[in-house]
């Protein structure tokens, strides 16, 4: 027996009904996994963070914020992350381009010559930091 036209208009609804659905889905399981990498990724690196400077536990969230903003927003670490990204978007057309891509040891990132005076310069001035200079 054949199918009238609202019989197959309404199975086309249907349809399409079970493929918004199986859509909706996918979209929330993407989601969730977008979540689950992105909580992931923000554990490891302030685990790292921590352990690098094990005193900024005591901090409480305010202070910390503070001492992110007055070390990491600066203009010499954000030429330290675009040479870092460069370096990486380089490293990453060089192994599409090439076919041997066994090598996995990471590169070795050396600070540019200008870090001494940046150093210099961010240094409290006190007394124990003169009597050492002078000495």
């Amino acid at each position: 027996m054949a199918k009238t036209r609202i019989e197959k208009i309404a199975g086309i609804e249907e349809e399409i009904a079970q493929l918004l659905a199986a859509k909706k889905e996918l979209l929330q399981a993407q989601k969730e996994s977008d979540r689950k990498e992105r909580t992931n990724r923000l554990c490891k690196r302030a685990g790292h963070l921590e352990s690098l400077l094990p005193d900024s536990i005591k901090l409480t969230n305010e202070r910390f914020n503070v001492f992110l903003e007055k070390t990491v927003i600066t203009e010499f670490a954000k030429r330290i992350l675009r040479d870092l990204l460069a370096e990486q978007e380089s490293e990453s057309t060089a192994n599409t381009d090439s076919t041997d891509t066994t090598s996995s040891a990471e590169p070795t990132v050396e600070p540019p010559k200008s870090v001494a005076k940046v150093e210099q310069t961010q240094r409290p001035t006190n007394a124990a930091n003169v009597n050492k200079q002078t000495a």
